[in-house]
């Protein structure tokens, strides 16, 4: 038995698959999001882990002896938040989110600061990324950012509460501007960029790499008797591209969801940021992808369904079932 995890912006979502990969049970609870300002997107990281545990606890009542089977657990989440923890593992503030649009005055200040970056990175500065969050942050709330210790992503960070270790892999450690995409490795120039060092990272694995073992107490809350691996995992591109079997050169897909996406997967890190295309580490060993995004697809379509009274079923229902051959 396996446990999926998946953290995502508007849901934690739980999932229980045997294995021969069929759906035993799942659950989700639901996120907010606060805008404290214009172009300001933010949650807190307890809200997070107060969901996924919730959720799990959802499985235990559906299958309680599937979930004390449980073997391996994953995690996929959204990509780009900022957790920023103190000496104590503390976090100091809500987590800034991938669709926050404030910094991007830093970007143009950490291009300016490291010329390499899109070489390095393989992407442009933009604020969605983490790294300009950090500046942000130093600039507008310097005491939150010299108490900063650790910097986490979202799903790192509900990995950090189940097993106690501060892990983060390729495809969602891409997604920060600290990565070299091509050595698969936090850059130490790039993150000296942002003021900060390896000291605030976490350890890099690979996705299907073993990251850690489940907290004891928490094997127990769930009935294991054996608290299972917990894997690196994967961001929710690169978990969605694994999902479909996009793990050989030339695979590519259309997803659209909160965001939209066209991904291509590589054979190696091949940047075109000039195009503002993405660079990444997929979540499989020695593999990249390339990746187009636009931050509102299906979003839009909710926005349009509330403005005109309508379902996003309604407004979908013209195009049929399944696209014409």
């Amino acid at each position: 038995m396996y446990l999926g995890l998946d953290m995502g912006t508007s849901a934690v979502k739980a999932v229980l698959v045997d294995d021969e990969q069929n759906v035993l049970a799942s659950a989700e609870t639901s996120l907010d999001i606060s805008r404290p300002a214009p172009g300001f997107s933010e949650q807190d990281p307890e809200e997070w882990w107060q969901a996924t545990l919730a959720s799990i606890d959802a499985l235990k009542a559906q299958q309680p002896a599937a979930l004390e089977a449980v073997r391996g657990i994953a995690l996929s989440g959204q990509m780009h938040g900022a957790v920023l923890m103190d000496a104590s593992d503390k976090v100091l503030r809500p987590a800034i989110l991938w669709n926050d649009g404030r910094s991007a005055a830093e970007c143009v200040e950490l291009e300016q600061r490291f010329p390499q970056l899109h070489a390095v990175a393989g992407n442009l500065a933009f604020p969605g990324f983490t790294a300009p969050k950090l500046l942000w942050v130093r600039r507008h709330e310097p005491e939150i950012f010299a108490a900063t210790r650790t910097v986490m992503l979202p799903k790192a960070y509900i990995g950090f509460r189940l097993t106690g270790e501060k892990v983060e892999e390729m495809s969602d450690a891409s997604g920060t501007l600290w990565l070299d995409v091509a050595k698969r490795d936090w850059s130490d120039a790039a993150l000296e960029a942002t003021y900060l060092s390896r000291s605030n990272m976490p350890r890099l694995v690979e996705g299907n790499a073993v990251a850690g073992r489940l907290k004891p107490e928490l094997a127990a809350r769930w009935g294991m008797a054996t608290p299972p691996v917990v894997a690196g995992g994967a961001g929710d591109n690169a978990a969605g591209a694994v999902g479909l079997g996009a793990i050989h050169p030339g695979d590519a897909f259309v997803s659209l969801g909160t965001s939209g996406v066209l991904w291509a997967t590589t054979d190696r890190f091949a940047p075109n940021p000039q195009s503002s295309v993405h660079a990444f580490c997929h979540a499989v060993p020695a593999t990249w992808h390339q990746m187009g995004v636009i931050l509102s697809a299906a979003s839009a379509l909710g926005w349009w369904a509330r403005a005109s009274k309508s379902t996003p079923a309604e407004l979908l229902a013209p195009l049929g079932a399944a696209p014409d051959a």
